[in-house]
């Protein structure tokens, strides 16, 4: 199991953010009861312990040089992807090798060099960033980059939409031919590509997804631990469980059976230092690559509202010497301070999440015998709506929604105005009048009273039987005000909500 997941997203988005407005290792003051695991929990009762002696068991999508340390075990997830079918023998049908459509696509498709994507974005409209997590340790010589994610970001607007790259995504790698993406920085370093492992990444994304890469940043697993940490942990609101195998303690040998225990965290809005934020964002022994990149997600946008909420311009020049050798960026202290003056238009509305992930993707069975994603024409589809400035979120970002939590659950508040903000909407918390709420409350302020715009917020919520109070006051600091009630349900899936 790759730990590259989430470093560069954190990490990039650290030295983005510290250019504008960046975090401060100093844990800003939440209204939240927080959720935590305690700390002397004992494992959870399972019918079997995992097998961690055969560390070469495939992932999910198998790979004979990325090996999991864990093998996978059947559950539910919030997402379930295909079986990969069985390597095709010699003499199988080419049907075989494309069980996920209705026809293979011609042969040729997999080993022409494709014409490259028109650019989709704009220079000088957007500044776009390729964040990557390495695996490598540091007694390795050689790393894939399994966490690829790119942050599309409109300075002057306030926008950023986040797009999630699956490490098995078989595409066009230049001078390489067709392979997986998490091979294409390796090839670049070993092959003596212009620009190294950083230019050959930024130029199989240029090509194949048509989106101009300015600058790039890459951590490994240790860094990423370290951001955090200095950070002074960070709060990430977890809608749904998630459980999944642990070392009992960061120190213990990997390959001792007895040092894991399953783990859960969630719901609720969970504290996590950095070992923990590192499990939470790498782990997928029960999950899947999909569902992992929607959790390196989670801890992305937490990070950036982090950010929000404190004023570090000062600290600036400090927080770049302090990361500098966690993060290997192409971004120079001068490009940050540059770009510091647009802090002022980001708000905890302002991110898109995209997943590159079914039915953008389907599995396929190379004729080699191994398991890929292979691009579907509804990608480019997504990828259009991904780099197009949002005059759809524009409009929402014009709406402020109070939350407050009237349940007896603690922290639903935040997981409720994490779901809006995913949907586009500024939230604001602030305490209920009371916990014995059994039913959510929706409070119009509006001048207007939309009754379409109320039912579009309840949809995103959710909630389809609740309290509607009409109470127009254009003097109100906040257009809605939401009481969540005791039958919430917090869980559900970003990718489902419009944006």
């Amino acid at each position: 199991m790759k730990p590259s997941t989430l470093f560069a997203l954190t990490a990039c988005l650290a030295v983005f953010l510290s250019s504008c407005g960046a975090p401060v290792p100093v844990q800003a003051p939440l209204p939240f009861v927080l959720i935590t695991s305690a700390p002397d929990a004992s494992p959870t009762s399972t019918p079997f312990q995992p097998s961690l002696a055969t560390p070469t068991l495939p992932p999910l999508f198998a790979s004979d040089s990325n090996p999991a340390p864990l093998p996978i075990l059947p559950t539910e997830t919030l997402y379930s992807p295909p079986t990969p079918q069985a390597s095709p023998t010699a003499t199988a049908p080419i049907e075989q090798l494309f069980p996920t459509q209705a026809a293979p696509p011609p042969a040729e498709a997999l080993v022409v060099n494709p014409t490259p994507l028109p650019p989709l974005t704009t220079e000088n409209e957007t500044i776009n960033f390729l964040l990557i997590g390495s695996d490598r340790r540091p007694t390795g010589t050689s790393h894939r980059t399994d966490t690829l994610l790119i942050a599309v970001v409109w300075y002057r607007e306030g926008q950023v939409s986040l797009i999630s790259i699956p490490r098995d995504t078989w595409l066009y790698i230049p001078s390489v031919g067709m392979q997986r993406i998490n091979t294409a920085y390796q090839s670049g370093e070993s092959g003596g590509y212009p620009g190294g492992g950083m230019g050959l990444l930024k130029d199989t994304v240029s090509q194949n997804f048509g989106i101009r890469i300015d600058h790039t940043a890459m951590v490994e697993f240790d860094g990423f631990r370290r951001i955090v940490d200095t950070l002074g942990g960070i709060d990430v609101p977890i809608a749904c469980p998630y459980t999944d195998w642990r070392l009992i303690s960061p120190g213990l040998d990997e390959n001792n059976e007895n040092n894991w225990w399953l783990y859960t965290v969630g719901p609720g809005q969970i504290h996590m230092d950095g070992d923990l934020a590192l499990w939470y964002a790498r782990s997928r022994s029960k999950s899947s690559d999909f569902d992992r990149g929607r959790r390196q997600q989670e801890v992305i946008r937490t990070i950036f509202q982090k950010a929000l909420q404190t004023d570090t311009f000062s600290k600036i020049p400090q927080l770049y010497n302090d990361f500098s050798s966690t993060v290997i960026t192409d971004m120079g202290l001068g490009d940050m301070l540059s770009l510091a003056p647009y802090a002022v238009n980001f708000t905890n509305a302002n991110i898109r999440s995209y997943y590159i992930r079914p039915p953008y993707v389907q599995p396929w069975m190379t004729p080699g015998g191994a398991a890929v994603l292979l691009p579907q024409d509804s990608l480019n589809s997504m990828l259009i709506e991904a780099t197009t400035l949002s005059t759809y979120a524009a409009a929402r970002e014009t709406i402020t929604v109070e939350v407050q939590n009237g349940s007896y659950f603690d922290t639903m508040d935040a997981l409720a105005a994490s779901r809006l903000n995913y949907a586009g909407y500024e939230t604001v918390t602030s305490p209920a009048d009371n916990r014995n709420y059994g039913t959510s409350v929706l409070v119009d302020y509006t001048t207007a009273q939309d009754a379409n715009q109320r039912q579009t917020i309840l949809n995103v919520l959710g909630i389809y039987s609740a309290n509607v109070l009409s109470i127009p006051d254009p003097n109100s600091k906040v257009q809605y005000r939401v009481i969540i009630g005791s039958d919430y349900e917090a869980c559900f899936q970003p990718e489902d909500l419009a944006h």
